[in-house]
């Protein structure tokens, strides 16, 4: 390379690729950039629209590059990594010295990370607790033992101190295998399976992807054990032959992976309702259902997936606590639809 990357006016780099360039683009910028940063860091600046060859923007990170081409960079101003609180209202069920219990509500990050500086539950926490927080569990984490993700509905546990959060770290490490740890989850999927209750046993791992996970062979090198029970608990618009358009399930976990229950209902025939990333391919049974139930459906514009209960040892008492939190609203309405039109429906 001739001209490697010179600094650009404001927050560009440009640079143009000399007669031995080849390979994929993402490894390209990574090697030219020796190193200032991640090939991760680079393939999300492209898949944010970020890089540009020859003056057209480029999305694709395995996009092949050639001798003189020219590249740009634009990359966004730096962010504050310390997180600040923020007045956002929190739910709160119970609050002490040692820790908060509180209900996510779906929509909200749990703590910052790259494109959710702010606006996090973390920021919340921080304005809420003040300084009884810092330093607890990381910068960016602080006093989090476990998390819901940003669609996802539920109860939540929050260390106020060093010792509450080793001791809750310690009982979700544990899965509640011998302690009283327990995690229950409300999801509306479609169909309903076979089985009305049972377990789902497969481990889980990357899916090629960042974010998303998939069902792997337990030998893969990324495989996590990963264990769901599950119990149907209402059905709608149930035929003769048992078979029914929708379902509403109950999920306990014996093991806490990254989309667990999303995507092991998936991987058994059974995804959440508004499960954009392991359900699309259902969105048109939505044609099925009457027209009062299929409006409401196609409103729905998230995983249909609420965390209802938490049970934990308390870290200094030793209680067992127990706490429960009703539907969302927005379940709540896709449950009476379903519900209301299994009835009246044909």
């Amino acid at each position: 390379m001739n001209d490697p990357f010179k600094q650009a006016t404001g927050n560009r780099k440009v640079l143009r690729a000399d007669e031995n360039a080849a390979g994929r683009l993402d490894a390209f910028l990574t090697e030219a950039l020796s190193g200032e940063f991640s090939r991760n860091r680079i393939k999300a600046l492209i898949e944010q629209g970020a890089v540009s060859i020859n003056g057209a923007t480029v999305l694709e990170p395995k996009k092949k590059v050639h001798p003189g081409d020219s590249f740009e960079i634009v990359l966004p101003a730096p962010e504050d990594p310390e997180p600040k609180g923020e007045d956002i209202p929190l739910d709160v069920l119970y609050e002490d010295d040692d820790l908060i219990v509180l209900v996510k509500p779906a929509g909200l990050v749990v703590h910052p990370g790259a494109g959710n500086w702010t606006g996090t539950l973390v920021n919340a926490l921080i304005h809420h607790c003040g300084d009884s927080l810092s330093g607890i569990g990381g910068v960016r984490r602080p006093g989090i033992v476990h998390r819901l993700d940003k669609e996802t509905s539920g109860v939540m546990v929050v260390a106020k101190n060093d010792t509450a959060h080793r001791h809750l770290s310690d009982q979700f490490a544990d899965h509640g295998r011998t302690g009283p740890l327990e995690r229950a989850y409300q999801a509306v999927v479609w169909g309903r399976p076979w089985q009305l209750k049972g377990t789902i046993n497969a481990a889980l791992g990357r899916a090629g992807d960042r974010t998303k996970r998939a069902v792997k062979r337990e030998e893969s090198d990324d495989a996590r054990e990963a264990i769901t029970h599950y119990e149907v608990v209402e059905r709608y618009h149930e035929k003769p032959d048992g078979t029914c358009l929708a379902s509403t399930v109950e999920c306990h976990l014996e093991t806490g992976r990254t989309h667990q229950i999303r995507v092991h209902m998936a991987h058994i025939g059974h995804p959440l309702i508004g499960d954009p990333d392991y359900g699309a391919a259902f969105r048109t049974k939505a044609n099925l259902l009457p027209e009062a139930a299929k409006s409401v459906v196609n409103r729905f514009s998230r995983q249909a997936l609420h965390a209802f209960m938490l049970q934990f040892e308390h870290p200094s008492s030793g209680d067992t606590m127990h706490f429960e939190a009703p539907m969302p609203v927005d379940i709540q309405e896709l449950v009476a639809a379903l519900r209301a039109e299994a009835v009246t429906g044909s």
